[in-house]
């Protein structure tokens, strides 16, 4: 390779910089936002082994058998919505993850982008909060992942971002209940269902996420310049 190809070459090589406002960046932010409205109507299905409460009595039967076997393996219903958000934040930096998700928000002040519709009222449903703790944990993901990483950061980032969402969600949801008297029965159903389970695999696939945001960032970093 010659002197002159390399030097081009390192020209356009992500060295960490800040992202520039162009054309470039903000039709990447765009997308990013679509790729959030996306995100929220997603529904995968997560399997994996797990250990049963109740695995126990199981010891002495066959665990060849299919039905037994499948007893073994857990099955849930996950969306990917925080994950991307995530992602979002190390493919564009602090800055452009905020405003793709501040332009996420406006949007569903109008329109039914959000989990369960949108407009106005939406600010009175106990989702809400888990949406506005996104501007939070992305500001704290954003500052931390200016720096040099590793994967034990990238855990960190994760861990603490995922429940600084699922914290100020729980207390906007206890908030919004209190606001409409609603029964203990109703409050503790919901905190089980979006903060239960759903954190332990919001952790992990924003680990994934923050991984493939930085290295994505490292292919586009022509197209965001």
């Amino acid at each position: 390779m010659s002197k002159r190809i390399e030097k081009q070459l390192n020209s356009f090589k992500y060295k960490g910089e800040p992202i520039k406002i162009t054309l470039g960046t903000l039709v990447v932010t765009a997308f990013c936002v679509l790729l959030i409205i996306i995100a929220t109507f997603t529904q995968v299905t997560v399997q994996h082994p797990y250990i049963p409460l109740d695995s126990l009595a199981f010891l002495s039967q066959d665990l060849s058998d299919y039905d037994i076997l499948h007893h073994f393996i857990k099955k849930y219903q996950y969306i990917p919505q925080i994950p991307v958000v995530f992602f979002v934040v190390s493919l564009m930096g602090r800055k452009f993850g905020m405003l793709a998700i501040i332009g996420y928000i406006i949007l569903g002040l109008f329109f039914p982008i959000f989990a369960l519709g949108g407009g106005m009222s939406y600010l009175f449903e106990y989702g809400f909060g888990y949406i506005l703790a996104f501007l939070p944990a992305i500001f704290f993901a954003g500052t931390l992942l200016k720096t040099k990483i590793d994967f034990l950061r990238i855990v960190m980032i994760a861990a603490i971002g995922v429940l600084t969402i699922h914290v100020l969600g729980i207390l906007y949801m206890l908030f919004i209940a209190t606001l409409r008297h609603a029964s203990m029965d109703l409050v503790t159903s919901w905190i089980s269902t979006q903060s239960g389970a759903q954190i332990f695999y919001d952790i992990f696939f924003t680990v994934v996420c923050i991984y493939l945001g930085r290295q994505t960032r490292k292919l586009l970093w022509i197209v965001m310049c």
